[in-house]
């Protein structure tokens, strides 16, 4: 399946999306750092805070890279309602994000000092590095290459944890099933129908340039979207007390 082409999986497939062969292309990776035991944990509330903690002082400090690329991306969208939807998305992460940021430092007892510049392990610094790759190495398909299984490996495992905690009857509890807050509300910034619908729009942003991409091109996004998805596996490695 992974050396398979995109015509050959699409002549076979009744409703072709280009992001799920590249997902299949990346498996068991991708499966990995859905279920991966970090945010199983996570989301049963039996993950060890100080883990948390160190995790979400790498994620902050990946998370001005980030906001750089999909500002990039805003540049690089082809019109503009697709720039609006960007903008739309980045003045979520840089308002409600940034404030559950700084209210689960607190929280979890992070000194600003702790958070404001720290030290980038590994696997942040090469996400880091990577977003730099795609911004050089090419334009708005190479730039989704890397921002679409991000938030897609997040949407999923937070719609599973989600799902996990929901009453048959009246769907997922406010309260996080008594979860810490921090836990709780991790969960539910990437499991709302608004987060989900921008996964599946910023998906659909890449099922529309990925299959009249050169061979070149095509190539390149491959191995950008399979190298995040590593990083992602990577990310939650570093920060799970378990990881070998």
């Amino acid at each position: 399946m992974r050396t398979e082409t995109y015509e050959a999986y699409a002549d076979r497939t009744a409703e072709p999306r280009f992001s799920d062969w590249l997902r299949k292309r990346s498996e068991p990776a991708f499966t990995d750092a859905v279920e991966h035991p970090f945010v199983s944990e996570l989301g049963a509330g039996t993950l060890d805070p100080d883990a948390f903690a160190s995790y979400l002082i790498q994620d902050y400090a990946f998370l001005g890279e980030l906001v750089s690329a999909f500002g990039f991306a805003v540049g690089q969208a082809p019109e503009m309602g697709s720039k609006r939807r960007l903008i739309e998305f980045l003045d979520v992460v840089t308002d409600e994000e940034n404030d559950y940021f700084e209210r689960s430092f607190e929280a979890l007892g992070v000194p600003a000092d702790g958070y404001a510049d720290p030290e980038r392990t590994e696997a942040t610094a090469a996400f880091v590095d990577l977003l730099g790759v795609a911004a050089r190495e090419g334009g708005y398909a190479e730039t989704l290459a890397v921002l679409v299984p991000a938030e897609w490996i997040y949407e999923s495992w937070a719609v599973a944890a989600a799902e996990e905690h929901a009453d048959p009857a009246t769907g997922p509890p406010s309260d996080g099933a008594g979860l810490p807050f921090y836990y709780a509300e991790w969960i539910d910034l990437h499991a709302t129908d608004s987060f989900r619908a921008f996964v599946g729009w910023l998906r659909g942003q890449l099922d529309a340039v990925g299959p009249g991409l050169s061979p070149s091109r095509r190539r390149r996004v491959q191995r950008l979207f399979r190298r995040t998805v590593e990083l992602e596996v990577a990310f939650f490695d570093t920060h799970y007390p378990g990881a070998t």
